[in-house]
């Protein structure tokens, strides 16, 4: 996560896939990326950045041979603090990852969650993305300035959803917006949603003025035509949206990336740790990752182990030192 303003803030369907039996056991010493029975929880609902990179993680590990039948499942809830919870409830289970981000981090912070990421054993941090900020077709607002202007006419009369539980990435982007704008943060009415694709549809059917989420979530949408982007939060603007300007080359000093990556139950032995960074190392450097992250939008951002639970802890204080900046 990036993310520069004038006060230097932030640098920051339930679907089953399920597969036949694999054919071997496995060992947990040996030093290959195969994990049989291995299963990776999205803590949200489908169609979010969450879900997005934990079906495309699996399909191209599967394809590029590192390993075989992965399960995906959902288990949302309280911005992914249910599935954080039930990943730290499997100690020593090698055989289960949760696909997560920044949002995560917030929502533990901001639900008061009795279990943290610092409960959890961090494999690896994956992608770093920008944030959209998108409407309706048939949104009145045609530009980044025509919106700004009617929000600042009455914050509280043009609700924005967001993906993300107070603290999260979509949440922090447009109170760093308003602040940006001259918009009392506390004045916004920011409505939370599971994840990107519960969001989705209240874009759509003009429930909320605005959204903000993560590009590769929406990106098929914004091709279709279905949505309008008026946005990018970060340093520069998006390949496959050219059209969309930068907030800061907008006149709004913001720039904003989210992050997402992998953690694992706690109590791992250094044999499963090590199989299941591995794995990620491997998928890291295949064609196949490569292709994903292009066509998502998702920039490389990969980050293993203890560095990856070092940065995890450095943004857990950074979402607590912003939100009370912010006076939120």
């Amino acid at each position: 996560m990036r993310l520069r303003t004038p006060l230097a803030l932030l640098g920051a369907a339930v679907l089953v896939l399920a597969g036949p039996p694999l054919l071997s056991a496995g060992d947990d010493s040996d030093s290959g990326t195969q994990i049989p029975g291995l299963r990776f929880m999205v803590p949200n609902t489908p169609g979010g950045g969450y879900d997005i990179t934990a079906r495309t993680a699996a399909k191209n590990a599967e394809d590029a041979g590192l390993t075989h039948n992965i399960e995906v499942f959902n288990l949302p809830g309280a911005g992914g603090t249910v599935g954080l919870s039930r990943l730290v409830s499997e100690h020593g289970n090698g055989k289960l990852a949760m696909s997560m981000g920044l949002g995560v981090v917030g929502a533990a912070r901001s639900n008061h969650a009795p279990k943290t990421l610092a409960d959890a054993t961090p494999i690896a941090r994956l992608t770093e993305e920008q944030d959209v900020v998108v409407v309706a077709k048939d949104s009145p607002y045609k530009t980044i300035d025509e919106l700004i202007d009617a929000w600042k006419d009455d914050p509280g009369k043009i609700p924005v959803g967001g993906g993300s539980s107070p603290g999260g990435p979509d949440h922090l982007a447009p109170m760093l917006m308003a602040q940006a704008a001259g918009i009392e943060p506390k004045s916004v009415n920011y409505i939370p949603f599971d994840g990107g694709g519960e969001l989705l549809a209240s874009i759509l059917g003009n429930k909320v003025g605005f959204g903000v989420s993560g590009v590769g979530e929406y990106l098929d949408q914004i091709k279709a035509g279905e949505l309008r982007v008026l946005a990018v939060t970060g340093p520069e603007r998006v390949d496959d949206l050219k059209e969309a300007p930068t907030l800061k080359e907008s006149g709004y000093e913001v720039e904003f990336t989210n992050w997402r990556g992998i953690v694992a139950p706690p109590g791992l032995s250094e044999a499963q740790r090590g199989k299941l960074i591995r794995l990620f190392e491997e998928l890291h450097d295949s064609p196949e990752w490569k292709k994903s992250r292009d066509q998502n939008g998702w920039d490389d951002a990969f980050l293993t182990g203890d560095e990856f639970g070092d940065f995890l802890e450095a943004q857990d204080k950074r979402v607590v030192s912003v939100l009370k900046e912010l006076g939120l």
